[in-house]
């Protein structure tokens, strides 16, 4: 599920992302709707989310948006006319119209500025809308992110990723409290919960869900060893210190 520009391997990723479907299902059954809200997915991924999502809006209106043309073309091949589908980066979103629910799952991170996103989302929900959203969150993938730090440095791989900027953000609860609020979200709440998976494609996984922005920067022919130079220098088995951060708020006029 993605937000930004660059480009995901959507097949590989609706194989590869039971850990995402299944925290995202979870939130689902957060949710209290009344089956005819306009609604927002953002960052819909290949659509296995949505397609749930969708169910439980016989009445209501779904928009599909993701930042990756493949998801959101995956995601349409999914739900076909259930839904109505937009290209875009979310921190830059612009709906025709208010909605009643922005819905998000494993999306916020790869969002750097968090303040523009919130601005941007209490803009398109209308007054009494709902923020209803995970994301990875303050400590997500810790060893995982030290490994790919330290590959990076490798003489092979180093004037490729010297530049190499953060690639995700992973906040706290309270810095989200924060910035939600200063948005005009109010009756906040926010909180992280520790969710460890070891995938059972640990190649396909990473290089799909979390190599995705460096390897986009190496030669293909550098991609795959990369890949598996993080996984070598991991303990197996490959267990990803996964931390989830949920989000709930409501917007203000």
């Amino acid at each position: 599920m993605n937000s930004s520009a660059r480009e995901w391997d959507a097949d590989t990723y609706d194989a590869v992302s039971d850990p995402q479907f299944s925290w995202g299902m979870e939130v689902l059954e957060r949710l209290q709707l009344r089956g005819d809200e306009l609604a927002v997915d953002a960052g819909c991924g290949s659509g296995r989310v949505t397609a749930e999502l969708a169910k439980r809006l016989p009445d209501g209106r779904l928009i599909a948006v993701d930042g990756s043309e493949a998801m959101v073309a995956k995601a349409r091949e999914r739900l076909g006319d259930e839904a109505t589908y937009l290209v875009a980066d979310l921190a830059e979103l612009e709906l025709a119209e208010q909605v009643d629910l922005v819905f998000s799952t494993a999306t916020f991170h790869w969002i750097l500025d968090h303040d523009r996103l919130f601005g941007r989302l209490q803009a398109a929900l209308r007054p009494g809308g709902r923020l209803v959203a995970q994301c990875g969150g303050e400590g997500n993938v810790a060893e995982h992110a030290r490994v790919i730090v330290s590959v990076a440095a490798r003489p092979q791989y180093a004037d490729h990723l010297s530049q190499m900027s953060g690639m995700w953000n992973f906040a706290s609860a309270e810095e989200t409290e924060v910035r939600l609020r200063g948005a005009g979200f109010s009756e906040v709440r926010c909180w992280l919960e520790p969710r460890p998976v070891q995938p059972q494609r640990p190649l396909e996984f990473t290089s799909t869900v979390t190599l995705g922005p460096v390897l986009a920067q190496l030669p293909e022919d550098q991609r795959r060893p990369f890949a598996e130079a993080v996984l070598a220098e991991s303990a197996e088995p490959l267990v990803l210190d996964y931390v989830r951060l949920n989000i709930e708020a409501v917007a203000v006029a």
